[in-house]
């Protein structure tokens, strides 16, 4: 049953006023004991958190996929300072020469921007070299470890329709609170309702107008990918024909195993413009994935980074006043 509840909780959570039951309803069990399993796994660390997932671009962000090359002297150091920043959501040391890997956001009322942002933060850490990965494809971005191994190794990746909604005072309201970590109790949304004196027809109204707008990208619970026994998990880079590229990305998208899936640009000092997040529960599980993606993607070459540490995972806080106060001690 745990298992059962961890995927369902992870693929799409009920946006209703008693989720809980909701679940208990699928799963022919009762609401107690949903509740039940959900705060012992949250106790245990093996859910990390369950709130709204928001995509960054449709909020007004800019954001990138940064790699650093750091001096293994000065990692620590180095560490400190670029998680500091409010909008480093992940933050991995990984098996290469560029060895500090993190994604870096700024809100639209950035004075500095992003590039110039990473330019501070080379300086700051002393990198010897970085390159700048933004995405230039989208093609998945859904974490769901199969928690029961039965689930198949291909799924259908669906490009949902999107709305054009302007966002209210209530909107931005409803975002700033949706964020946080959601409470393991019978209405998880009632504290939201009554701090906003909105009743629950008016709440998930607006929930389903940013989810609809492609706002909010989903309502689900993340797993901490190591207590839940999915300990190899690769960060997968290709150097693929870029005419080709959309064809490619939706072949390796389609792979269950597959979290998230982009196109980034090439350097000449970085030939790899496909990039794929692998999930496994052995190295070897891992590996054979990605051997066998391998003979269905067509690519020059191929390189699996595995993190050796994680400095810093987080969900990235939208709209607060953190962002003013780093690009205050540093701005010109």
């Amino acid at each position: 049953m745990t298992e059962e509840i961890l995927l369902r909780i992870q693929k799409n959570f009920p946006l209703v006023a008693k989720p809980f039951e909701a679940i208990a309803n699928e799963l022919n069990t009762t609401q107690d004991e949903v509740i039940k399993i959900i705060q012992e796994q949250k106790e245990k660390s093996i859910i990390r958190q369950t709130s709204a997932i928001f995509d960054t671009k449709s909020l007004g962000y800019k954001s990138s996929l940064v790699a650093f090359e750091i001096d293994e002297d000065k990692i620590d150091n180095a560490v400190e300072i670029i998680n500091a920043h409010p909008g480093i959501s992940h933050n991995y040391e990984r098996n290469h020469k560029f060895n500090i890997w993190f994604t870096c956001a700024v809100s639209p009322q950035s004075i500095i921007g992003l590039e110039d942002t990473i330019k501070i933060l080379a300086k700051l850490t002393d990198a010897n070299d970085y390159i700048i990965l933004p995405t230039l494809k989208l093609f998945k971005i859904s974490v769901k470890l199969d928690t029961t191994g039965k689930e198949s190794k291909k799924e259908k990746v669906v490009k949902k329709e999107k709305i054009k909604i302007d966002l209210t005072t209530l909107h931005m309201d409803i975002i700033k609170l949706l964020q946080n970590d959601i409470d393991i109790v019978e209405e998880p949304f009632k504290h939201i309702i009554e701090k906003l004196n909105i009743d629950y027809d008016t709440f998930f109204t607006i929930v389903d107008q940013l989810d609809k707008s492609g706002m909010m990208r989903r309502f689900a619970s993340i797993l901490n990918h190591r207590k839940a026994g999915f300990n190899a998990n690769a960060m997968v880079v290709w150097d693929v024909d870029e005419k080709n590229g959309e064809a490619i990305g939706k072949t390796a998208a389609a792979f269950s195993a597959v979290s998230h899936c982009y196109l980034r640009p090439k350097y000449s000092n970085w030939p790899y413009n496909l990039f794929t997040m692998v999930h496994g529960k052995t190295t070897q599980d891992t590996n054979a994935i990605i051997q066998e993606m391998a003979r269905e993607i067509e690519s020059k070459d191929y390189m699996p980074l595995y993190s050796s540490r994680e400095f810093k995972k987080v969900r990235l806080k939208y709209f607060t006043q953190d962002e003013q106060k780093w690009e205050d001690k540093y701005k010109k």
